[in-house]
């Protein structure tokens, strides 16, 4: 009888055992912390050798790693090693670089690696700066390296390109040089003391996988594989995208230091010290170009954040620039900045009604931007979220003087008009048109988007180029389609912005610059004495002797008008109470590894994928 007792005993332990196991594999774990939020403008692809919106950048800045990154807190801007064992040595004329990376960071698993795990080497960031001057990517940022001259590059490319040869990768080149597993170095032909800041942009300079290249070809944009934290799980084109955990991330740990005016938010960011990145699991990116369902969706608790609110919305949100009542009550979060940007209209200096350089085509532009109403574009387009543009400079940057004034944020019907007068744009068969001066009809042909804002932006300048007489047409088409027209200059006129990646106004003075044309330069200006003055400011160090040819710079291209800009936009961004550590660096793309989500404070939200 014991032991049989004994064996009963031993049984029912042994089932319990295999129960417990049994449950605790079938209990559900913890659920998957979701942020989820939109984009206001569709993505064109995730290749870094050939993007250049903001959109499609953000989520490759997400999934692709740069040597270099900005601390996401820190203010003024700051660089520190992201791959690397430390900063890049820089040699004293700036002309030499030299980069060793960490050992031991893996891409995200992907069937082109066959299977095996696959580390980064100094070689696939070799492979991904070559790649931008290979011709079959039509590397919209070429421009930049091209400005630096890295030794021997852009000679191979066009041998090539002159024995319509593919792009070879092998042929060695003194500019760029790999030491070791781990180090490469590049020598460039003009020193640049800022150019350093580019290998922060993962959404340029990301490393990249020559296998992965190769096995996907032409169908690369859809099949990005980086290092970064994160991986492409779902992309449904202009309507969604979702972005896991990549599960070989590296070991990275939050240490952000925690901002001295900013209470709330300091605290959070002490809360969240040594917590391993990313601290969410998934991130769901819808597309939403419509202001209204954008707010709504927000308003409603299924986004997490609402990057940049809709101006429309301003006064009910943020009335007087604080934070409404019930949005407070809630324990919605607000987050304001100017962002490092121009809002602008350009004109493709290759057309030949817009286009040129003759004073009857400057006279021309300079007419039609005189008749847009900045001060009514802010106050009626923007619900006051701006401050009006004097040429291409914004505010918390190098090379910016808030001093400086100009006929960018003039409005003047009468100057306009009488410069159109001057320069033989009359109405010569009577119709109450302005024909330009061999007697054609004048016309000029104006590219927007189906949104709420661009509708407001057209009334404008119906109005601007009516009380001129002088006929604009409206064409609409999606933001993608209207930046594919852009590249191959098939628009006469296109109102778009630029954005800063680097905490420097050469951002925006390469809007000029001739090499960049069909590239940064949408416009196409192409003027020897600029392009002198622009390749000037960039080998001198910071201080006011380049301060001075940066100013020099901008009179010429405000003097021959290709761009009209408007405004730099002031922004602001909610963020819902259960998302903790949010807030904005416009420097740093990818905010999301540094973000949590308290699970226990959703209301009632299911977080399964």
């Amino acid at each position: 009888m014991r032991r049989a007792g004994i064996a009963r005993t031993a049984a029912v332990l042994l089932a319990g055992v295999f129960f417990s196991a049994w449950t605790s594999a079938q209990a559900p774990g913890p659920e998957p912390k979701v942020l989820r939020y939109a984009f206001r403008v569709a993505e064109t692809g995730f290749d870094p050798a050939q993007i250049s919106d903001t959109y499609s950048k953000t989520v490759a800045a997400g999934i692709f790693d740069a040597p270099l990154k900005f601390e996401f807190l820190a203010k003024p801007a700051k660089l520190i090693p992201n791959t690397l064992v430390a900063m890049p040595e820089i040699s004293d004329d700036f002309k030499t670089l030299s980069f060793e990376l960490r050992p031991g960071i893996h891409f995200s698993d992907d069937p082109a690696f066959g299977g095996k795990k696959r580390e980064l080497t100094a070689a696939d960031y070799i492979y991904a700066i070559k790649r931008h001057y290979d011709p079959q990517w039509k590397s919209p940022n070429l421009y930049l390296l091209e400005n630096v001259k890295i030794l021997g590059l852009s000679e191979l490319r066009k041998e090539l390109m002159a024995a319509k040869k593919p792009f070879d990768y092998e042929r060695p080149v003194e500019g760029l040089q790999q030491l070791g597993r781990y180090k490469f170095q590049i020598k460039l032909g003009v020193g640049d003391p800022r150019f350093i800041n580019q290998f922060a942009d993962a959404g340029f300079l990301g490393a990249v996988a020559r296998e992965v290249v190769e096995a996907y070809a032409d169908k690369i944009m859809e099949h990005p594989v980086g290092t970064g934290p994160w991986r492409l799980a779902e992309w449904r084109r202009s309507s969604r995208i979702v972005l896991e955990k990549n599960p070989n991330y590296r070991e990275e740990f939050y240490k952000e230091q925690p901002p001295a005016d900013k209470p709330e938010l300091a605290a959070q960011v002490r809360a969240l010290q040594g917590r391993r990145l990313p601290m969410v699991d998934r991130v769901e990116i819808a597309i939403i170009e419509e202001n209204q369902p954008r707010w709504l969706s927000f308003l409603g608790g299924e986004a997490d954040v609402l990057t940049e609110l809709p101006f429309e919305f301003a006064n009910i949100a943020i009335p007087g620039n604080k934070l409404a009542p019930n949005l407070a009550k809630r324990g919605v979060h607000m987050t304001r900045f100017i962002y490092p940007e121009i809002a602008f209209s350009y004109f493709n200096m290759d057309d030949p009604v817009v286009g040129g350089y003759t004073p009857e085509k400057i006279a021309l532009r300079r007419a039609i931007s005189l008749a847009m109403d900045v001060d009514k574009q802010i106050r009626l387009a923007r619900s006051g979220q701006g401050i009006p543009a004097q040429g291409p400079s914004i505010p918390g940057v190098f090379g910016y003087d808030p001093g400086f004034k100009s006929e960018m944020s003039e409005y003047n019907l009468a100057k306009a008009k009488a410069l159109l007068d001057l320069y033989g744009y009359t109405d010569k068969d009577g119709d109450g048109w302005r024909d330009r001066p061999d007697g054609t009809p004048l016309r000029i042909e104006y590219a927007t988007q189906p949104d709420g804002t661009s509708r407001q932006l057209i009334e404008l300048w119906h109005k601007g180029m009516e009380a001129l007489k002088v006929r604009m047409d409206f064409k609409t088409a999606k933001w993608p389609e209207n930046l594919k027209s852009a590249n191959a200059a098939k628009l006469q006129m296109w109102g778009v912005s630029w954005v800063a990646t680097t905490p420097d106004n050469d951002t925006f003075l390469a809007l000029g610059d001739g090499r960049a044309k069909g590239k940064a330069n949408k416009a196409r200006f192409d003027l020897p004495a600029y392009n002198a003055l622009y390749e000037k400011q960039k080998a001198l160090p910071n201080g006011p002797e380049r301060e001075a040819v940066m100013r020099e710079a901008q009179r010429l291209l405000i003097a021959y008008m290709p761009y009209k800009m408007d405004i730099h936009r002031i922004f602001t961004d909610l963020s819902q109470p259960w998302v903790i550590g949010y807030e904005r660096n416009v420097f740093v793309r990818n905010f999301w590894q540094y973000v949590d989500i308290d699970t226990q404070a959703l209301p009632g939200r299911s977080n399964k994928p």
